[in-house]
């Protein structure tokens, strides 16, 4: 039996400040789910494909969580209520309807009912999972630093236009993490002259960055989402993980998670 099936959620104790949220890398389902997928639907193209091995080890002493489903059985990057992250604008909701191209993926979609008992099942096992760790690296050290780890296609004409940035870094247009931290990431990518950067463009941060992202509660979130094309060796099947570039991708992404923990001391709060 397939270990996701049994645990919905892979955590990676930690011992310094920063948690490492992988929501959309799994691609497990359930049999249930796997057979009213439509053939689009079943190439589970909009997977955050390998971020979990991108990010392995670039920081030791980190948490990780690391969600084994796939988005398609529920997205724990939406809010539980189903509410629009991008009001007005092209996006896949709490259990998508359609592919990121705007696709139907079902041959029957899920009934209100099913959605919440996946959201029950899967999206709240989840969340508690990254509270959890949030929680402990707070008391370990009076401040807790979530980083939410995503990868897209680069060119999604139904989401966005043109191509996307490699390095999309999302605070909910500042108020989800201390400027400091903000500051550094851009930092880095601003140095690291073979990609391009934004900061709060197309992706601001999804509903897990602006929920925990209470910089006064000594709690802060920044998302990261790659470019795909920064890291694979074509962004089409099979979506093939690129030893040399992702070597390269993963030094700079090591630079951004290390200044974040350096910085964690100067966050503190006290009770």
């Amino acid at each position: 039996m397939n270990p996701a099936q049994l645990n919905p959620v892979s955590v990676k104790e930690g011992s310094n400040p920063v948690v490492i949220a992988v929501p959309h890398a799994g691609v497990w389902l359930p049999d249930d789910v796997r057979a009213r997928l439509n053939a689009r639907g079943a190439a589970l193209a909009d997977t955050d494909w390998h971020v979990d091995r991108l990010y392995e080890g670039l920081l030791p002493g980190a948490a990780m969580v690391v969600a084994n489903f796939h988005r398609y059985v529920v997205d724990p990057n939406r809010p539980p209520d189903g509410a629009s992250l991008y009001p007005g604008q092209n996006t896949t909701g709490l259990v998508a309807t359609t592919d990121f191209d705007g696709e139907p993926i079902w041959t029957e979609p899920p009934s209100p009912d099913e959605v919440a008992a996946r959201v029950a099942a899967y999206h709240a096992p989840y969340h508690a999972a990254v509270s959890a760790a949030l929680e402990a690296a707070k008391a370990r050290h009076g401040v807790a630093i979530l980083y939410d780890a995503h990868s897209i296609r680069s060119r999604i004409p139904f989401l966005f236009d043109g191509t996307l940035p490699d390095l999309c870094i999302g605070t909910a247009d500042g108020a989800s993490c201390a400027e400091a931290l903000c500051e550094a990431a851009l930092e880095v990518g601003a140095k690291s002259a073979r990609y391009s950067h934004v900061l709060n463009g197309r992706f601001k941060g999804g509903w897990t960055t602006r929920h925990y992202g209470k910089p006064d509660t000594g709690v802060h979130a920044i998302q990261v989402e790659l470019a795909q094309s920064a890291y694979l060796q074509a962004e089409a099947a099979p979506f093939a993980y690129d030893d040399k570039k992702a070597a390269d991708l993963r030094s700079v992404l090591s630079e951004i998670l290390h200044r974040l923990e350096e910085l964690a001391p100067d966050l503190k709060v006290t009770p």
